[in-house]
C-alpha cells in the first residue's frame, strides 16, 4: 500500500489521474477504504488528484497523542513537499475544508487555488458539535440523529413519511461499514479528530488567505449552515461563494457542484 513518511507519521495515500496536481482533503471520519470516494469521480479525469487517510484514521498512523488542527495542516504540508508538488491546488470538504484553511495559514507557499465545501470558519460560525454525540450510538441511531443536520429537508415528518427511503440508507450504512472502525485504536483516532475539530477557529484571520478561492454550499446543510458560508465569503476578500441543491453531501446530490470546481480550478 502506499504509504509515505511525513510530518514524522506514516500516512497511507494514493493518486490517480494526470496533469496538473490537486490535493483532495476529506472530513470528518474519512477513510480511503470507504468506496466509492473522489477517486471514482470525474477529478482524476482531468487532473492527478492525491488523497490520503489523515492522521488517525484509515490506514494511517493513529498516534497516542492529542492532535491539533495544525498538525492536520502540518501533515497536509509534509504529504505535498514528499511527493514534490510543492505548489498546487487544494479542495478542503467539511473537516478537510477547515484543515486546507489551516494550511493556507501556516503554508500559504504550497496553496495555489482554494477549493472549500461545506466547510466553516470556527469562532461565532463553528460547525455541528460532533463532538458533543455520545459514542454509544447505534449506527441507526447515529443515522437518525444526523440526517436532518446533514439535509434539513429529511426531518422527522420526511422521515415517517419514507420509511423505505431510511431503511435503504441504514441498510447502506451497514453493508459498507468497515470493521477495524469498531477497536479501540480506531475509535481513539476519530475521537481526537473531533476534539481538534472542536478548537478550530480561523475566523479572525481570514483577511490573511490571498488564495483565489471558490466556496460551495449546500442549501440544506445544517453542519456548515449557511451564516457560516456568509461568513467565508466576507473574510476571504479573493473568493466567490456558490450554492447547490444537496445538504451536507450536496457534491453527491448536484452533479453541477463538480463541474464548477473543474472550471475553477482550470
Amino acid at each position: 500500500m502506499p504509504k509515505i513518511i511525513a510530518n514524522k507519521i506514516s500516512i497511507h495515500y494514493e493518486e490517480r489521474g494526470a496533469g496538473q496536481p490537486v490535493l483532495f482533503i476529506g472530513g470528518t471520519g474519512a477513510d480511503l477504504r470507504a468506496k466509492p470516494n473522489v477517486l471514482d469521480g470525474p477529478l482524476p479525469k482531468t487532473r492527478r488528484v492525491i488523497v490520503y487517510d489523515q492522521r488517525g484514521l484509515g490506514q494511517t498512523d493513529k498516534p497516542n497523542i492529542d492532535y491539533s488542527m495544525s498538525d492536520y495542516a502540518d501533515d497536509a504540508a509534509a504529504i505535498v513537499k514528499a511527493l514534490d508538488c510543492n505548489h498546487l491546488d487544494v479542495i478542503g470538504v467539511s473537516f478537510g475544508g477547515m484543515v486546507a484553511l489551516h494550511l493556507a495559514l501556516r503554508h500559504p507557499e504550497v496553496v495555489g487555488k482554494l477549493v472549500l465545501c461545506c466547510t466553516s470558519s470556527g469562532g461565532d460560525y463553528s460547525s455541528y458539535p460532533f463532538h458533543e454525540l455520545p459514542e454509544d450510538l447505534s449506527a441507526e441511531q447515529r443515522l437518525r440523529t444526523l440526517m436532518p443536520v446533514n439535509d434539513t429537508r429529511r426531518d422527522q415528518k420526511w422521515q415517517e413519511e419514507h420509511p423505505e427511503i431510511v431503511a435503504s440508507m441504514l441498510e447502506y450504512t451497514k453493508a459498507h461499514a468497515i470493521e477495524d472502525h469498531a477497536t479501540p485504536e480506531f475509535k481513539q483516532g476519530a475521537r481526537r479528530q473531533l476534539v481538534a475539530r472542536s478548537q478550530h477557529d480561523v475566523q479572525q484571520r481570514l483577511g490573511e488567505i490571498t488564495a483565489e478561492t471558490l466556496i460551495c454550499a449546500g442549501k440544506y446543510d445544517a453542519i456548515a449552515p449557511s451564516e457560516n458560508q456568509h461568513a467565508l465569503r466576507s473574510g476571504l476578500k479573493n473568493s466567490e461563494l456558490k450554492w447547490y441543491e444537496g445538504g451536507h453531501l450536496f457534491l453527491t446530490q448536484d452533479k453541477q457542484a463538480l463541474q464548477d470546481i473543474v472550471a475553477f480550478m482550470g
